[in-house]
């Protein structure tokens, strides 16, 4: 399926389209809330392999509910390398498009979505809310696709 667009907040003063991104991999990255363990454990994860990523010339980008000057102060305690986009209002709209919002809790599943540089999903996983994921699944998903040729 073709991933939807967005636009959301990176920064209080920036915003960021997934279009922005089209011509190269991205891997979406919902998790549920800035600070809780799981989450912080996940986002270093990837933080970690980032360079690995990199290789693949794929960007990551993290979506929670939270808002953008919580994720500010949570990506600088973290040393994250990556953004982090705020589906602060109207609340989890981005999470619902990717049919992985919480009702019940106002968050949105730690759900993982990898896209082709045409914008269209080749892999997602929906890990259960208190297990970290890891980043096996991303990096394989990653190798599967298509490289592109440079002339």
């Amino acid at each position: 399926m073709e991933a939807p667009d967005f636009t959301l907040r990176a920064t209080p003063d920036e915003q960021v389209s997934l279009s922005d991104f089209r011509g190269q991999p991205v891997v979406l990255v919902f998790y549920p809330a800035d600070w809780s363990p799981v989450c912080a454990d996940q986002l270093v994860v990837y933080n970690e392999v980032l360079p690995e990523m990199k290789k693949r010339d794929a960007q990551v980008l993290g979506v929670s509910v939270d808002g953008a000057w919580c994720h500010a102060a949570f990506a600088k305690d973290r040393r994250l390398r990556f953004p982090l986009l705020a589906d602060f209002e109207p609340k989890g709209e981005v999470a619902r498009r990717y049919g992985v919002y919480r009702l019940p809790d106002g968050t949105s599943e730690r759900a993982l979505f990898v896209l082709d540089g045409e914008g269209v999903v080749r892999w997602s996983h929906v890990s259960p809310i208190g297990v970290n994921p890891g980043a096996d699944g991303v990096l394989h998903a990653l190798e599967g696709l298509p490289r592109k040729v440079i002339a």
